[in-house]
Formats: C-alpha cells, structure tokens, sequence
C-alpha cells in the first residue's frame, strides 16, 4: 500500500468561491493529459462526486472527520489512493469552516493537516485588489499545521488585473500564484444540471466539461500544481484498526438488492463496500426503468436521490411497487434513507401541488418544499432495537432535503438526532424495514453492516425452512 502518494487540497477562502469550476476544470485537464487522478470531496456531499466521477472516469469518495473520525478518514483516503498518480480533494465551504467556530473539527484544514497535504486556496478576485494578499497572508498564519502551497484566482477581470493581483499575493506572501480563470459566465455549471448531476444529460456536461479543461490547460501551471502535490513530507499515518477488507466480492452470501437509476443513486463507496466485506453480494436494479425486486433479492437497499424529480414515472410503476411492498411486508430486511424514505411513504406531493401514489409501507405522506427542511450533521441515538442499530448505540450522518412528512406521524421514531440547530426524532422502524431521512455513513458504526447481512443470512433461512 502507497502511504505517500501525491495530493493535494483545493479550499476556498468561503463558500461560493468557484472551488468546484476550479476542481472539475483541474480533474478534467489533468485526467487527459493521462494522469490517474483519485478525487475526494470533503463533507458529506453526494453531488460534486458525482461530477468528479464524470471528470476523471474513477468514482470520487467522501472524507469526513467528523463521521468518521481521523482513523476512518485516512482509511477511506487510502483505500481510495491505491493505484491513483494524484489525489486531489476538493473542499467544502471555506478552508477553516467546519462542525463549530470553536475547531477545525469537520473542516478541510482538519482533512489537510492530517494527511500532511499542501492547500491550493481559490480565491474570488472579482472585486479584489492588493488586499487580496492581506487574505492569503492571514489564511497563511492562521494555523501552522495547515500549509498554503499556492493560490489560484478566480473571476479576474483582466489580465492586467491579474497580473497585479499576482504581484502582491507572491511579494507579500511568497507563495505562487498558480493561474487564474477570467469571469465568464460559461464556466458555470449548466443551470438544467443543478441538483441533478451527473445523470441528466452526462453529454452535455462532458462537453462543458471539455471546454472548462481547455480553459484551465491555458491559464493555470498544471505542472507547478503537480509539483505541490508532490512535495508530501511524511507518509499517511495508517489507521490503528481497518474497519473493512478488501477481499474481492463473496460469491455464496446473501444477496443484497441496490436501487440504482437517476431517481436513486445517492450512496457512500465505503457503505457498499461494507456490505460486501461481511459477506453481502449486491445486485442493482433500477425501479424508475421498471425493474422488479429481484425474486433472489434477500436485502433491499434504496438510498437518497431525486424521486420528486421522477415522481409521476415512479407512481405509474405498479408491478415495481408491488413487488416491493410484498416483499417488505413478507419481512425482507429494508434499509432505506433520503429519497428511498420518501419513495416508501404512501404518497409524494411535488412542488406543482400533484399527489402521486408511492410504495405505501410507511403511514405518510411527503410534501415538497420550496426551502430546506433539514440540512447538517447528525448523530443518531438508537431509541429502539432497529435493522442497524440497537437501543442506545449511535451512528453519524447528514441530512439535506426540502421535503418534509405532511402528516405529524405516530409511530415510536427510530432514533433521537442530534445536530448543530438542536436534537429530535426520526425515522421509522417496524421489524425489518428501517428508514430515515439521514444518511448514514456505516464507518462510523461499522456492526451496522454486519446486523443487516446477518439479518439478511436469517431471511435466506427462513425462506428455504
């Protein structure tokens, strides 16, 4: 295992900065130019690795301290590291923001520091002029365990701009001015793909992609950049324990059925990977094409997505639903979270105001909002023996959804949640089934994975008994 591979981070000084037009442009040039780049996001984000995966060919796998603690981080980054000539992570929100303002706990520094990775800070220089330097100079200082390797301007006005701006960020700072993406609203993300990426329309996003790689091979020294990811001075420190193996899939375990379309495809690497290290061999299926739950499924998974986007396609679907609802009924072992809670409801209402008819085994209905119901952190504290976790064991997660239960339910909540806004409960559990709004990462309590393939062995039993 390569414990010293290049990486580096791409941060912003804040949200907004242009950090993922910087990422995909970087990804992009540097994957045609032939280079095995591994990205990374940082946070629990399910969007922008879904774009890396467009850019570079490879999947894209999420670092978080905070769910999974340094230990879990620097396994997933590792294990995601194997075989890559680069590893470049994009971060979230700005360099220092993380779980509070007290810490760097949850933040990109945190990610940075840990694996010994310099830090390519994106800046927004629309309105900018020599104060700029003022800005790296105090990312700089901020904390010494945190190393700025280089800048990167976004949104110069002209060259002339830059070039000023780069004078004063390399005498006052001594770090190198990388390169810099003039304004161009053609940089930005096509506006149909937000949300949705990159499933609707992969061509089209290929094809910004490509132009977006023309820019950055112009304006930014990708050889300066590799160079930087280069100068690591210590190995990776390994994890004191690994939480999953990298056996190659089991060929006699229980089967493990995986919705996967565009309606349903939010899912971390390391949760699958989990399942199949304890035996589980996954199937996937996509509900929104009008495929049935396999008859040999013997677990079901339906993770986060769109299904509000599909609603009316999905409603129509009646065998789907049907072969889902007998089988949940009938005990099947069922995790679902996000987008596969709502889809197990017994109705959607979009934003338009139209009702559609769901798989119908959870007693509620979902209604679309125009604003977010829930988005953050939470940790998860097992109010009752579920599918995953036992009563009074905790998990971590996320959740970020505009939808919310039209209908105060009355069932027990599966777990009490706690987050940075306050704690309540969520999440619905009844035998086999569980489902919830947050998704979590299974790292973070790694016996949730084998509860559920062990549950799904004594379903295979007692189908064949």
């Amino acid at each position: 295992m390569n414990l010293n591979p290049p990486r580096i981070v791409i941060a912003g000084t804040g949200s907004g900065v242009g950090k993922t037009t910087i990422t995909l442009g970087l990804l992009s040039a540097l994957t045609r130019r032939g280079i095995r780049v591994q990205a990374f996001k940082a946070g629990p984000d399910y969007l922008d690795p879904g774009l890396h995966r467009l850019a570079t060919g490879r999947p894209s796998r999420n670092l978080d301290t905070w769910m999974l603690g340094a230990d879990g981080m620097r396994e997933v980054f590792l294990k995601g590291a194997q075989g890559a000539d680069l590893c470049l992570i994009e971060g979230v929100m700005g360099l220092f923001d993380g779980k509070d303002s007290r810490s760097n706990e949850g933040s990109t520094a945190e990610i940075a520091a840990e694996l010994g990775a310099p830090v390519v800070l994106v800046l927004d220089a629309g309105a900018a002029a020599r104060s700029v330097a003022a800005v790296v100079r105090g990312f700089q200082v901020f904390d010494p365990a945190v190393r700025i390797g280089g800048v990167i301007l976004n949104r110069v006005g002209s060259e002339g701009h830059h070039r000023m701006l780069k004078a004063a960020i390399e005498g006052e700072c001594n770090v190198p001015v990388l390169g810099a993406l003039h304004e161009d609203a053609s940089h930005q993300l096509p506006e149909g793909n937000l949300g949705l990426v990159p499933t609707v329309d992969p061509q089209g996003l290929l094809a910004w992609l490509e132009r977006l790689a023309d820019k950055v091979d112009e304006t930014i020294d990708l050889n300066a950049l590799l160079a930087w990811a280069r100068e690591t001075e210590d190995s990776v420190k390994l994890p004191d324990s690994v939480r999953f193996t990298h056996a190659p899939p089991p060929s006699s375990g229980p089967v493990i059925a995986v919705a996967r379309d565009e309606a349903f495809h939010f899912y971390y690497p390391e949760n699958l990977e989990l399942l199949q290290s304890e035996g589980a061999r996954l199937r996937f299926f996509s509900p929104l094409a009008g495929e049935e739950l396999p008859e040999y499924a013997e677990g079901l998974y339906i993770g986060g997505g769109f299904p509000e986007e599909f609603a009316e396609v999905l409603a129509g679907q009646e065998e789907v639903k049907r072969s889902i609802r007998d089988r949940i009924e009938g005990g099947l072992p069922t995790y679902a979270e996000g987008g596969g809670f709502m889809y197990l409801c017994e109705s959607l209402r979009d934003r338009d105001g139209r009702q559609h008819p769901m798989v119908g085994v959870i007693p509620a209905r979902v209604e679309m909002g125009s604003r977010l119901s829930a988005f953050g952190y939470r940790e998860v504290r097992g109010s009752t023996d579920t599918l995953l976790l036992r009563e009074g064991e905790t998990a971590r997660g996320h959740e970020f959804h505009y939808s919310r239960l039209s209908e105060s339910p009355e069932w027990q909540p599966a777990w009490r949640t706690e987050g940075l806004y306050g704690a309540g409960w969520e999440g619905f559990s009844v035998g086999r089934l569980l489902a919830t709004y947050t998704h979590l990462h299974f790292l973070s309590h790694p016996d949730m994975a084998r509860r559920w393939v062990d549950a799904c062995r004594q379903y295979r039993w007692e189908r064949n008994h």
